[in-house]
């Protein structure tokens, strides 16, 4: 397996730490620590070149606080300097393994993501139906995943390519800066939980040879005709994970048949999934539902502009068309109408 040696130099060149830092201020150059920064950019950049060079830079504290929906979650924010530093580091080294990714691997990668991922899903269950009748699916997603992340066997995989000394001791000084795992919200984080979890693509597809493995960050699904032979591939991929990465999975894991006509979907992705058909999960819409009288009030109130309703729904729409969900969109949007003075339903 090709290695990578004397690769710092790339990271706190001055062009890279520019162009990390043109990347770290997409849609936040409105907040005050990104107007500091710009406010003297270039010493700020030959600040944080210099500390690189000289091997005294040191990842800042964390900001943290809690977001609620889906889930309630803690998320970490680093200060903007630090996060220049993340995306130099990550121009540098993420190449080293995107070309190694299974085609497959569908999280925080170009030219992938949540429609790909459902899109392929389904072509699977209309090819294992088509040619055996009834398809089953293994569907796991690991434990606390960023939380249980060993930071030994993190740095053991980047050391496996990576072979520039410096490199790994800033990619460790990121690393152990956190307590215990990976935070979430944190750039290196996405990259590092790809890097842990490609492992695990490996072992499926080079070893057991799995056709239909597909893996979202931490969820993953196998899609067969065969219950017991996704009963086997459970065995040897949870083997893997405790073996090999010190991870489990959690206590939602299953294999269960979907339904060629009516009865159960797979649900994936927010999503529920037939080889005919795909729906949004009814806690999707729900949310939507409560965002959007939530804007109705706050446009009411002056508090936020029309075009800031339409970015906020032009998200959720993208995702909402991608499902056979045409006169739910329709309801839904026409259910809230936005006027100054007062929201009233429709």
């Amino acid at each position: 397996m090709k290695t990578y040696d004397n690769l710092f130099p790339e990271i706190y060149d001055f062009e890279n730490l520019y162009s990390g830092y043109l990347r770290a201020r997409r849609g936040k150059r409105d907040q005050n620590e990104v107007i500091r920064f710009e406010a003297d950019l270039e010493s700020n950049l030959i600040q944080l070149q210099n500390e690189l060079i000289w091997d005294q830079y040191q990842t800042g504290p964390y900001r943290t606080f809690y977001v609620h929906e889906p889930k309630r979650r803690l998320v970490a924010a680093l200060p903007f300097r630090d996060r220049v530093v993340q995306h130099s580091l990550i121009a540098t080294i993420e190449p080293i393994w995107e070309a190694r990714f299974i085609h497959h691997s569908y999280a925080c990668r170009p030219g992938r993501g949540l429609h790909a991922a459902t899109a392929a899903a389904q072509q699977w269950l209309r090819e294992v139906e088509r040619e055996h009748g009834r398809a089953y699916c293994f569907k796991a997603d690991v434990a606390r995943y960023f939380a249980s992340i060993g930071h030994s066997v993190l740095i053991g995989i980047l050391a496996g390519r990576i072979r520039c000394q410096r490199t790994l001791a800033l990619c460790w000084d990121i690393i152990s800066s956190w307590q215990p795992g990976l935070p979430i919200g944190s750039l290196t984080s996405q990259l590092w939980a790809n890097i842990v979890l490609d492992m695990l693509d490996q072992f499926a597809k080079q070893h057991l040879h799995i056709k239909r493995y597909m893996r979202y960050m931490d969820d993953f699904i196998v899609i067969h005709h065969d219950k017991n032979y996704l009963r086997e591939c459970q065995y040897q991929l949870e083997a893997f994970l405790e073996e090999r990465l010190e991870l489990r999975l959690n206590h939602k894991t299953q294999i269960f048949p979907v339904a060629h006509r009516g009865g159960r979907g797979l649900d994936y992705l927010g999503y529920i999934i037939w080889a005919d058909r795909k729906r949004l999960r009814r806690d999707s819409v729900k949310r939507m539902g409560r965002r959007m009288k939530s804007m109705a009030t706050a446009y009411a109130d002056g508090n936020i502009e029309l075009d800031e309703v339409g970015q906020r729904l032009a998200s959720w729409l993208g995702h909402a068309q991608n499902a056979d969900s045409y006169r739910l969109i329709e309801k839904l949007v026409g259910k809230v109408v936005f006027k100054r003075g007062g929201a009233r339903k429709g």
